[in-house]
């Protein structure tokens, strides 16, 4: 395999049943950015990364994360981009597939399913 496929390749879920408090909390973190953004995967990454019984939810408040910062770029490129005026459809693609997704990774997390985004920048390891 070659070092681009495995750049691009999503990181296995972790083993294991995760306790339903990490479940729900793991589905407040993914709808959580459909208004916030970033900033409460962020969070629930930052208390949650040195805890090992956690591993369920740091790893999808890493993949929440690494998905609002692509997100984010995505965002801004639009803004950008407003000047000629596709900058406004982008960002309402860019809305709706972070509403579609979001919801996704909410009800997958809350079964105790890790969810990886389609898309989504693999910054946060």
């Amino acid at each position: 395999m070659s070092d681009f496929n495995e750049a691009i390749t999503p990181p296995p879920a972790p083993d294991g049943a995760a306790p339903q408090e990490d479940r729900t909390v793991a589905l407040l973190v993914h709808l959580s950015g459909i208004l916030l953004g970033f900033i409460v995967p962020l969070i629930v990454w930052l208390v949650n990364k040195d805890k090992p019984e956690k591993s369920f939810l740091n790893d999808q408040s890493k993949e929440a994360l690494n998905f609002q910062i692509t997100l984010l770029i995505v965002y801004v490129i639009g803004i950008i981009l407003s000047v000629i005026l596709i900058g406004a459809l982008i960002n309402l693609v860019a809305w709706v597939c972070c509403l579609i997704f979001s919801i996704i990774g909410g009800l997958k997390a809350n079964e105790g399913i890790a969810y990886r985004y389609p898309f989504a920048l693999r910054l946060i390891k």
